[in-house]
């Protein structure tokens, strides 16, 4: 990558340098200082020529014609955890962050001089910035989700590959645009879905797809939010020096507000212009991912949605119901998920443990990996980006897992049934749910 801009850099400079007439050429160019020029280009080829090792990739060294180059935009609490995971990579070199936060854009200087012993990172306001630059081959997004899905597109017609946290889009109608974009671009996408990448979680899903767990009819995912309220307006506050907190870029395309500090970081469920998709798309993203994932959903979505008491019941045209619930869990940490067949079922959770209506079905389980941490995620990405491959949480995916927790967002928010289709990608017969599938963007930005 580093290379290849070079070497792209020595050509261009090369075909430059031969733009002169032959006849001036002619004159400049005598014997003489064609002969000392030999001599000189022979003196130094015999010179001996001394490579650091780090070059040639020596000692565990990665050479730089390796390494993925690296910049970040929008990195709070969630996104300094993954640029961590990045930092430990040791064929990553991270160059450059954008954040409209002045303190967020020199922490994660410091940071990466600091691991690097040299002052090299570079620091933007505007995304546009670091994106212009041609020697980033790929870049980690952890903004607000306002910005989630306008910025992995942006990156992606920028010839970059994207790492996004979640969740991705904020409408049914982003999340279709994201799947085009990254199709048309082939640009390598991975949505921070990081437990698709964990083995316990995996283990569930593998059972699934194999009919290890008999006919599959009935997936339990944890929504987290079934509560879908809008936010309103907070009382204005004075608006920062733009160099602090650049408030109209922060906004980004979401629609304009008064500045208030308790808009900064975090927001509820919003239809028409708000700066998050709310609703149950905060565990949804992971939970409800995990569920596509184990009914082989991953280019479609439930056909129909309809809040039950303190649930959300959907159905997907295989039969196949998806139970969201917040209550009633074994109690194996956070994000669980159940699987059932009409021959058994498997939950499990981010304590790594795997419960299950037979023991037979745990055999062969692996070690235990508690949490959910980032590092195998990050991995993937890395090396989906060097050989060009889908990630395992790549756009398709993130599209239509997204869809399916916009559109329970939807019958939660209109309190009712709503029928979707998945091939016209519009609710059925259902006017009031369909203005609901997109908002407008502020100028200037477009997807």
């Amino acid at each position: 990558m580093q290379y290849q801009n070079a070497l792209k850099a020595k050509t261009a400079h090369g075909l430059a340098s031969t733009s002169h007439s032959p006849a001036l050429e002619s004159r400049a160019f005598s014997r003489r200082r064609f002969l000392r020029a030999t001599l000189q280009a022979g003196a130094i080829l015999a010179l001996p020529q001394i490579v650091p090792g780090a070059v040639l990739g020596k000692n565990g060294a990665v050479a730089p014609s390796e390494r993925i180059v690296l910049g970040a935009i929008g990195i709070g609490n969630r996104g300094s955890y993954v640029l961590g995971c990045f930092l430990e990579e040791p064929d990553v070199q991270f160059v450059a962050i954008a954040d409209v936060k002045a303190g967020r854009r020199k922490a994660v200087k410091d940071r990466a001089d600091a691991k690097y012993g040299n002052q090299d990172c570079q620091t933007y306001r505007d995304l546009r910035e670091l994106l212009a630059r041609q020697d980033i081959d790929a870049v980690l997004i952890a903004t607000g989700p306002n910005w989630h899905g306008l910025a992995s597109m942006l990156s992606a017609n920028a010839g970059k590959d994207v790492y996004c946290e979640k969740p991705c889009t904020k409408n049914i109608v982003e999340s279709l645009a994201l799947a085009q974009t990254f199709r048309r671009t082939g640009r390598v996408f991975q949505a921070g879905t990081q437990r698709r990448s964990l083995p316990n979680f995996a283990f569930a899903v593998d059972l699934a797809q194999r009919g290890k767990l008999g006919r599959l009819h009935t997936l339990h995912a944890h929504p987290g939010g079934l509560d879908p309220k809008t936010s309103g307006w907070a009382e204005p506050q004075t608006v920062p020096d733009k160099d602090d907190v650049d408030w109209d870029l922060y906004l980004g395309p979401a629609a304009y507000r008064p500045f208030n500090k308790g808009f900064l970081d975090g927001f509820n469920f919003e239809k028409g212009g708000g700066l998050t998709g709310g609703g149950c798309l905060e565990w949804g993203s992971h939970c409800v991912d995990l569920c596509q994932w184990a009914n082989s959903a991953d280019h479609t979505a439930p056909v129909e949605y309809e809040p039950k008491g303190k649930e959300l019941h959907a159905v997907y045209a295989n039969g196949v119901r998806l139970v969201l619930r917040n209550d009633g869990w074994i109690g194996l940490g956070s994000c669980p998920v159940r699987f059932e067949g009409d021959k058994g079922w498997i939950e499990t959770g981010d304590d790594g443990e795997i419960a299950a209506s037979s023991p037979a079905l745990l055999t062969g389980k692996g070690a235990k990996v508690s949490g959910y941490p980032a590092n195998f995620h990050v991995r993937d990405f890395l090396d989906c980006v060097k050989t060009r491959a889908h990630t395992r949480a790549d756009a398709d995916a993130a599209c239509w897992a997204h869809i399916a927790c916009h559109a329970a967002n939807i019958s939660l928010f209109l309190n009712r049934q709503v029928k979707y289709d998945p091939v016209k990608n519009e609710f059925i017969g259902d006017e009031a749910a369909n203005r609901l599938r997109s908002e407008a963007l502020r100028e200037p930005w477009r997807i």
